[in-house]
């Protein structure tokens, strides 16, 4: 079968499709057709080099998969054979089949294309995880989101929406402020001078929660916007400057919190809680709270090509490779 494989960790253009055998499943794991592949900040890192995982090449890349069941173990509802489902894998799941532990697969809503399949698990998990688990986000307070425009960004967007708060998305042009509105966003402002802007919307008081998968030069204003018992999540550093310090007097001063959000780590070691947080996105999926903004697709031999536009910051919403 085809993969898509890192062959040298050293970045997109090393990225090739290559013929693999086929997988071969454990007593716990389901195997999935694979319909669609999600495009993931991992994939970027792990093509690199740069991810936490380094596993030795050559290796297949792939987090979120959406798909039909083609080998099941028995009594797991919605994930029987010719169930549509997505599912999530540290790495190996841009290929034609893919083994997948049965506590990381999720059926999809029949009006779910495969393409908003691929979209979910690892960026819509990772919102509610940064949202509901460590911001403790409460109806009616207010959430500024930065790389508001991209995978998680968007998806911070919709579930934030969801769990009744009012979202700030921050965006760095005009095109990306276009497509952060359409994704759900109530206000968006302009990276350049976000501070002021956020301050002019919420009359000075500041906001609850900010969500930052930018890191670099935002951190400090971003912790300069929190309202008194705000927090600050980190989610990751996509700007590439250097991950940010800080300084402990302010936190103190002001009573905020900076919260680290490492949901890979925490959610892919207990076998139950992902299927949990699956059943607390369904209702917002199923009324349409949560839809992914679909941006580029390609196909499977654009694998490298997607990660290379990532790279360069060209992606919106969430990118998506057809593998059949």
């Amino acid at each position: 079968m085809r993969a898509v494989q890192v062959l040298q960790p050293t970045g997109p253009a090393d990225v090739r499709v290559v013929d693999v055998p086929e997988p071969e499943p454990g007593p716990g794991d389901v195997v999935v057709e694979v319909h669609s592949v999600g495009v993931s900040f991992p994939d970027l890192l792990l093509s690199q080099g740069r991810y936490q995982l380094r596993p030795e090449p050559p290796f297949t890349l792939g987090v979120d998969v959406a798909g039909t069941v083609v080998g099941a173990p028995s009594g797991r509802p919605g994930v029987e054979l010719g169930a549509r489902v997505a599912g999530v894998v540290p790495y190996g799941g841009a290929a034609e089949r893919v083994v997948v532990p049965v506590s990381a697969v999720f059926p999809l809503p029949e009006r779910t294309s495969y393409d908003e399949g691929a979209a979910l698990p690892m960026n819509y998990l990772t919102a509610l995880f940064a949202l509901a688990e460590r911001g403790h986000v409460r109806e009616g307070e207010t959430v500024l989101v930065h790389g508001a425009a991209g995978g998680v960004g968007t998806a911070t967007l919709q579930v934030a929406r969801g769990l009744g708060a009012r979202t700030i998305a921050v965006v760095s042009t005009d095109e990306k402020a276009a497509f952060a509105r359409s994704a759900g966003a109530d206000e968006v402002v302009l990276v350049e001078g976000f501070k002021e802007a956020v301050a002019d919307l919420t009359g000075g008081r500041g906001v609850d929660v900010v969500l930052d998968v930018v890191g670099g030069d935002v951190f400090t204003d971003s912790l300069r916007c929190l309202t008194e018992q705000g927090r600050l999540l980190v989610v990751g550093f996509a700007s590439g400057r250097g991950i940010p310090e800080v300084k402990v007097n302010r936190l103190l001063l002001n009573n905020v919190d900076v919260r680290g959000v490492g949901w890979g780590g925490f959610a892919m070691t207990k076998p139950s809680y992902m299927r949990g947080q699956w059943d607390l996105l369904l209702p917002m999926i199923e009324s349409g709270v949560v839809r992914p903004p679909i941006g580029a697709t390609y196909d499977l031999d654009g694998f490298g090509r997607a990660l290379q536009d990532m790279a360069d910051r060209r992606a919106l919403g969430k990118s998506v490779v057809h593998v059949r």
